[in-house]
């Protein structure tokens, strides 16, 4: 864990991080390949890292985290749209790997996603975590820490569908969908390295109980403490419940 005093500087210190990682998987592999979570709160990390230089962005692949159900690829509402708007349409990755919320069979197209997930390893996941503690879309109601699926679809609960309205991505809750496609916890906490980026007071109860309280998936984000190449970022704000 590391504390900065702003979300700027925690974002930086997170982008920092994630641009040594990336050089020397593809200097050392060829290649990279990355889960991207999207969100307001990942915004100024990104914005960061894109600027990074010598990141060979061509020998990178790039995976969303999650999408919700019937979410149309060009609605700004929508993390395919935020994926590409604030990542891919900067850097151009040499391969993207974008979830079709809105396809026909959500059960082929999570079959579709997870074979090309699966056909190496990852290196980097950029993890965020939601204030119910989410990881993904792995709210605790839904969240399995053995979940034989590598994605599946699931139900949102309501704070975390609130979270979408105040972060403005809906104008109220009944425009949130009730549903998402979302990577489970096991393939998010295998990728090689974990570099989570958790700024704002709004997060600071779900911070507190994802490093204070039981590994459960009562707090999904508290699977984080098992992992050994795994570094929280936070600031001031997001850090200013722990004792």
């Amino acid at each position: 864990m590391e504390v900065y005093p702003s979300k700027l500087d925690t974002s930086r210190a997170a982008a920092t991080k994630a641009a040594t990682i990336l050089r020397h998987a593809t200097s050392s592999t060829g290649r990279a390949r990355t889960i991207v979570g999207a969100g307001t709160s990942q915004e100024d990390m990104v914005r960061t890292l894109v600027e990074i230089p010598d990141i060979e962005w061509g020998r990178i692949e790039v995976f969303q985290m999650d999408e919700f159900v019937g979410m149309p690829a060009a609605s700004p509402a929508g993390f395919n749209w935020w994926l590409k708007t604030y990542l891919v349409d900067f850097v151009h990755p040499g391969q993207v790997h974008y979830l079709v919320g809105d396809a026909p069979d959500l059960r082929e197209e999570c079959r579709r996603y997870t074979t090309s997930l699966q056909s190496a390893p990852i290196d980097l996941c950029f993890l965020g975590i939601g204030v119910n503690g989410h990881i993904g879309f792995n709210d605790p109601h839904v969240a399995d820490f053995h979940d034989p699926l590598a994605m599946k679809q699931v139900s949102i609960d309501e704070t975390a569908r609130l979270q979408q309205v105040g972060e403005g991505r809906f104008p109220n809750l009944e425009a949130v969908p009730r549903d998402a496609v979302t990577l489970t916890c096991p393939v998010l906490v295998n990728a090689e390295y974990l570099v989570c980026c958790v700024p704002e007071r709004r997060k600071a109860e779900a911070i507190r109980k994802a490093l204070e309280g039981p590994i459960s998936e009562a707090c999904p984000s508290s699977l984080i403490r098992t992992h050994s190449q795994a570094t929280l970022y936070l600031d001031a704000e997001s850090a200013s419940l722990l004792s």
